[in-house]
């Protein structure tokens, strides 16, 4: 029947896409364990495990790997603040301009990241701060906002404010109705958008390119070291644990708010 070969020709399509998308992962992961040290020939001349032992005992990538966590910890933080107390303001005021303020706050996200490093350079030139960990945690920031924004607004807009106004007739203060009323329902959406800028955050590249000076968080080592490669595998053994860290948050992140309307990056 036409419907079952459009169907067919439909779960052919959608295969070969997904094949597309990941194949490249999938040799990346193959070359993490191939013997040769300098070529990518096809098939591995060898299997060994020799490199995840040298990407261990190397210290740059320990440095790299520590300034990463650092930066996407601190800008996930800022994040999950600052994006949450617009989102509530977002959610529950109405105010001349409400739509076009929204549109500015989604612009870091939705501009192209070279656009948002040379304009994060030229301010922070202006301003005359020096580059540091903490220019490189403001770029971020500005994206990792976005991501929490998003999901928090999401479930504020599907909380009743009739629970908030019962909250205050029935006596609690401003904290007590955070804590029991606003907490629990927003805890779901939250943890989700602090995943997800997490993982946005440390494996941010063009960015941070422009803000981080000599500094090198683990995308940027990698960078570095395919332009002038010493040991390539040790590079895919790297961009093995890049993915992890940013494969697990975002999948945790889609299972914690897969129930609700603001699943996980929706809106971006």
């Amino acid at each position: 029947m036409p419907s079952e070969r459009a169907s067919h020709g439909l779960r052919i399509a959608a295969t070969l896409g997904l094949a597309f998308l990941h194949l490249p992962i999938l040799l990346i992961f193959l070359y993490a364990f191939t013997t040769e040290e300098r070529t990518y020939a096809f098939p591995p001349p060898g299997l060994t495990t020799q490199w995840f032992a040298a990407a261990w005992e190397r210290p740059d990538i320990w440095q790299a790997l520590s300034l990463s966590l650092q930066v996407a910890a601190i800008a996930t933080v800022l994040a999950m603040i600052l994006g949450t107390l617009v989102a509530a303001a977002m959610s529950r005021a109405r105010f001349f301009g409400r739509d076009q303020i929204s549109l500015l706050i989604l612009l870091p996200i939705a501009l192209p990241g070279v656009i948002t490093g040379i304009a994060l350079r030229s301010a922070f030139g202006v301003m005359d701060i020096p580059f540091s960990t903490w220019t490189i945690i403001l770029g971020h920031a500005t994206f990792c906002i976005v991501i929490v924004f998003n999901n928090a607004v999401a479930r504020f807009r599907r909380l009743s404010g009739g629970i908030l106004e019962a909250s205050a007739d029935l006596g609690a203060n401003a904290f007590q109705t955070f804590r029991h009323i606003l907490l629990p329902n927003l805890g779901t959406a939250l943890l989700a958008g602090g995943m997800l800028a997490f993982a946005l955050s440390f494996d941010e590249v063009i960015v941070t390119t422009f803000t981080a000076g000599q500094q090198a968080t683990l995308p940027i080592w990698m960078l570095e070291e395919l332009i002038r490669p010493r040991q390539r595998p040790v590079t895919n053994v790297v961009a093995m644990v890049v993915f992890a860290a940013t494969f697990l948050p975002i999948l945790a992140a889609y299972y914690l708010t897969r129930n609700g309307s603001e699943t996980a990056g929706a809106g971006k």
